[in-house]
């Protein structure tokens, strides 16, 4: 996990170290749809609501443990849960491996984020200003749709620099409480800084509903 320390624009939380993965499992190729959401839940709390194959946004870690909870009891048996903060980055840095050519090329034909503040100083490019279709933007090379960009996504853990320190080598599940913040990856449709190795790594505290960060995320299954 984390990013070489050459890299332009990392964060000083970014510090590169091996994590153990204890068992497989399966994500979602894509975050949660609105029409997914609103099928299993009901409602829609989307902004961007033009389209029902957006992600669903202005959702709280609550909000997704509440759906989550619905959608294992609709389908007993589905065991779903959000990814571990060193599951999603996994499933993320495969785009870092084997496309490293990105790094050169990247615009928002390829990651929807603010084209006007374009990552390490390239070619500024198309602002969006909303969420794009899911699979609407190329795949990375797991077939993991919109990683980057679109809409933060939360984790299962909640945010611990002291915690990662103290063990450095392994996935550590941490359940999220409402005094804690959560840990939150990839880019907003309007964020400013793609990172091309899906180090980034934000926090965000837990009942927050109408951040500019439209959080939501992949569901896992385990193996």
């Amino acid at each position: 996990m984390g990013s070489p320390i050459l890299e332009k624009e990392r964060y000083d939380n970014e510090n590169q170290h091996q994590v153990t993965l204890s068992q497989g499992f399966w994500i979602a190729d894509t975050v949660s749809t609105q029409a997914f959401w609103k099928a299993v839940m009901g409602d829609n709390p989307a902004f961007f609501t033009e389209n029902e194959n957006n992600p669903v946004e202005q959702v709280s870690w609550d909000d997704v443990q509440n759906f989550i909870k619905k959608l294992n009891l609709l389908i007993p048996g589905l065991g779903a849960q959000l990814p571990t903060e060193a599951q999603w980055e996994y499933a993320c840095v495969q785009e870092r491996l084997r496309h490293s050519h990105l790094a050169k090329n990247i615009s928002p034909e390829l990651v929807n984020y603010d084209g006007n503040r374009p990552y390490a100083k390239g070619e500024k490019g198309q602002c969006r200003e909303k969420t794009v279709a899911v699979k609407s933007l190329p795949a990375n090379s797991w077939g993991l749709y919109e990683m980057h960009g679109n809409v933060w996504e939360w984790c299962a853990d909640w945010y611990d620099d002291i915690l990662r320190c103290r063990f450095p080598t392994r996935q550590v599940r941490k359940p999220a409480l409402a005094a804690y913040c959560v840990v939150v990856r990839g880019v907003t449709m309007d964020g400013v800084r793609v990172p091309l190795t899906a180090a980034g790594m934000h926090q965000s505290i837990v009942t927050i509903t109408s951040i500019s960060a439209c959080c939501w995320s992949s569901l896992i299954l385990a193996v």
